[in-house]
């Protein structure tokens, strides 16, 4: 049985590669969510017209992994200080956000940003309800896998890599 985490914290291809690495994680997938579009394009979300996130849902297996060690991932792995903005991604698209699908990941999520308050000061996450998930293109799918020498992978993603894999060393995939 897998259980679904729907979080935005920036770019969807920076969670996308973080979260594939992570024991009990069974599939990641790019997409939007937040938004008053329907079946946004990545071009339209990109323009910041259609209130959408860049998201990941992360289906996993939560007798391996837990929402909460999922959230502890996320707020390892990005910045949720600044808001609209990751780095030089800048826009609404590129906020940090929980959306949850139970009222028992509604206060996970407000558990988290308990946590990680004292870690990070003044945390502007997003904890809202998923009213709908929006799969992204074709081309988003294992954009660093597929793309790992280009610029944006190895400036931005590569260090975010590196971070998970030192930080949660126990937390990884075995290699087969």
């Amino acid at each position: 049985m897998t259980d679904s985490a729907i979080l935005a914290g920036g770019c969807f291809w920076c969670l996308e590669a973080a979260y594939d690495e992570l024991e009990g994680v069974e599939d990641v997938q790019s997409g939007y969510a937040g938004g008053h579009v329907e079946n946004p394009s990545y071009k339209q979300v990109c323009a910041g017209a259609t209130g959408h996130a860049e998201v990941v849902k992360v289906d996993y297996d939560p007798a391996v992994i837990s929402y909460a060690d999922l959230l502890r991932v996320f707020f390892t792995i990005h910045d949720p200080t600044t808001p609209n903005r990751q780095g030089n991604d800048i826009g609404t698209q590129y906020r940090s956000a929980i959306y949850y699908e139970t009222l028992a990941q509604k206060v996970a999520a407000e558990a988290a940003v308990a946590e990680f308050t004292p870690v990070w000061g003044k945390i502007v996450t997003e904890i809202a309800p998923l009213t709908q998930f929006w799969p992204a293109e074709p081309e988003h799918e294992n954009y660093f896998v597929n793309n790992p020498w280009s610029g944006y992978c190895q400036a931005i993603i590569a260090p975010k890599i590196a971070k998970l894999r030192k930080s949660f060393r126990d937390r990884l995939k075995k290699a087969t």
